[in-house]
């Protein structure tokens, strides 16, 4: 990242998910009752934004037969942080692209109920969100923008010094992150990124810790044959989960497998993560058609049963920059200088986009995940029983993976497979 001409504001979201999850024996996932309509209207508007993402990602030649990581619930709270400030078309834009309900206070409400949801203590597991604004001293912001990203998105404001103390003021921040995150997302903002002209950093972070219900035997782990999405055959460390104990969330169509592993959990919230196998060589025609209707459909299809259960150990890091795909799904009006309108931030026409940066991680191993994501978005001022046999699922091949709110059916990561060695 470049120093910017002008004055910069800098939104960064974060968020880091430690997983040592669980796979539990448990019934079909099912969403909870007790969401208000708002809270649903956000967690619609998340899977569907991350959905209609994963698609543009997936066919950017670019990113042709790479793996892809990143986290829908990180871009989607950036975002709708930076919309509060937004007016005229570039609110318009940003509500149609990420889907945010259109009225004020519904999103408001809706992303202040799901971040309380999120945050529920769970002995089992460690699940937080958090954000904070991090303003220029000096700088006019509106009331009205801080109050409402504090009531409804708990993001308090700080003053930093980022005219005389800017070095200063990106250690305070990239610290804050840190700390929200256990230390697994470091040094986010990089230096030349804030200069004297910043005006304010958005940060989010997200953090979950938990363990497989039924945690893989290393001692079964293996060397496995692995036919990545170019053809190429590679060596992966294959995991298995077989015998009576296997029984997992299953669901089976003519062209692909999905299985559910819950994550351990001691109240009502619970996480897992679904996986999306295509048979044979269909895995482009099933990743194409894949969104967030075909997801809902996929979780109300699960059922429990045996299934001797395969995946691959994988670590995967990814890094995007934002503004070519979403001025491609319609985000315009917000990176122009003159037209982007975030008068509701200070009153002025003055701020537009400059630049959004997405980065994630995710380690998947025998005991759960490791996942961490981190987005910036830089604004400028320029201007059992007897039946059928039972069904084997081996990723040997490409994969679709999410990790999941089963209460609420929100994704908070998403991506693919395509080489569990790269």
């Amino acid at each position: 990242m470049t120093p910017r001409s002008g004055a910069c504001l800098l939104f960064v979201l974060l968020l880091a998910c430690a997983a040592f999850v669980t796979v539990a024996p448990a019934a079909t996932t099912t969403e909870s009752q007790t969401m208000s309509s708002a809270e649903k209207a956000v967690i619609a508007a998340n899977n569907q934004f991350g959905t209609e993402l994963y698609q543009k990602l997936a066919k950017d030649q670019k990113n042709r037969n790479a793996n892809l990581f990143f986290s829908p619930f990180s871009i989607s709270s950036a975002l709708a942080i930076t919309t509060e400030g937004a007016k005229g078309a570039t609110a318009s834009q940003l509500q149609s692209v990420f889907h945010f309900p259109k009225d004020n206070l519904t999103r408001q409400k809706g992303f202040a109920e799901y971040i309380s949801d999120l945050n529920a203590n769970d002995t089992a597991f460690e699940l937080k969100t958090a954000n904070a604004l991090w303003v220029e001293k000096t700088y006019p912001f509106l009331p009205s923008f801080t109050d409402t990203a504090l009531r409804s998105y708990g993001a308090r404001a700080t003053n930093l010094d980022f005219k005389q103390k800017t070095e200063e003021s990106r250690q305070v921040i990239n610290g804050w992150v840190e700390d929200q995150t256990n230390g697994k997302i470091e040094d986010l903002i990089p230096q030349g990124s804030l200069t004297s002209d910043s005006r304010l950093v958005i940060t989010n972070a997200v953090y979950f810790h938990g363990k497989w219900v039924l945690p893989f035997d290393k001692a079964d782990t293996t060397d496995q044959p692995f036919k990545t999405l170019s053809g190429k055959t590679v060596t992966a460390r294959m995991m298995e989960q077989t015998g009576m104990a296997a029984r997992f969330p299953y669901a089976e169509t003519s062209r692909f497998q999905a299985i559910s592993l819950p994550y351990n959990h001691t109240g009502e919230k619970q996480l897992s993560m679904l996986i999306i196998l295509p048979k044979g060589t269909s895995y482009k025609q099933v990743e194409s058609s894949f969104d967030a209707k075909t997801l809902a459909s996929v979780r109300k299809s699960l059922k429990t049963q045996r299934v001797d259960t395969y995946i691959p150990k994988f670590r995967l890091e990814t890094s995007y920059g934002m503004v070519p795909v979403l001025k491609s799904m319609g985000v315009k009006a917000a990176f122009t200088p003159g037209t982007a309108d975030f008068s509701g931030m200070d009153g002025t026409r003055n701020l537009y986009v400059s630049d959004i940066i997405h980065k994630a991680y995710v380690d998947v191993n025998e005991e759960g995940t490791e996942a961490a994501a981190a987005t910036g978005v830089i604004v400028g001022l320029g201007m059992a029983q007897p039946g059928p046999a039972i069904p084997v699922f081996r990723a040997d091949r490409p994969f679709m993976f999410l990790i999941q709110d089963d209460q609420t059916g929100a994704v908070l990561f998403m991506g693919r497979v395509t080489d569990p060695t790269a």
